[in-house]
């Protein structure tokens, strides 16, 4: 039978079970940050992926878990959905802890490298696109135009419009 990832008899095994709860806290919070989002489809996969290797899970049961995730968030009032989204993580949270205990110390490592791939990922994609100083990143649609002789654009450095002036008798 594994030995669970909390019981620990090791010095350092502490900070070993810190790090996986660390770890099952940000995949449960990227899960539910996830749901009903772009990113969902491949994160939904992914996760069922990373549960149907464990011994004695179904995957069609962590998809249908899933999913009732993401049904919960559409049902949910305005008011309610960050309360429920906070509820929401903290529930897969404790799926993904199990889901480590469970496992023996080959399969913790190796579920454990990719439940951080997972919450990598997902934060990249719900972050959205970033750009440097003096850079735009847009999400969505943008539309600029220019017309009767003036100057559009997202970025702009200094520009000047119209005639210059003309010389005066002293710049001739």
């Amino acid at each position: 039978m594994p030995r669970p990832a909390r019981v620990r008899a090791d010095a350092e095994g502490d900070a070993v079970d810190q790090a996986l709860t660390d770890l099952a806290s940000a995949a449960g919070t990227a899960v539910a940050s996830a749901a009903g989002t772009d990113a969902w489809n491949g994160l939904r996969e992914r996760v069922a992926r990373l549960f149907g290797r464990a011994p004695g899970t179904e995957t069609g049961a962590v998809v249908a878990r899933l999913d009732r995730t993401v049904a919960a968030l559409e049902e949910a009032g305005p008011a309610e959905t960050d309360r429920i989204r906070i509820r929401l993580g903290a529930s897969w949270q404790a799926r993904f802890e199990d889901l480590l205990e469970n496992l023996d110390e080959a399969g913790r490592v190796e579920i454990a490298g990719q439940l951080r791939e997972l919450v990598t990922e997902a934060r990249r994609t719900l972050r959205g696109p970033s750009a440097g100083d003096g850079g735009l990143a847009v999400g969505g649609n943008v539309d600029i135009r220019a017309d009767h002789g003036s100057a559009a654009a997202a970025v702009m450095g200094d520009v000047t419009l119209g005639n210059p002036p003309q010389p005066g008798p002293d710049q001739s």
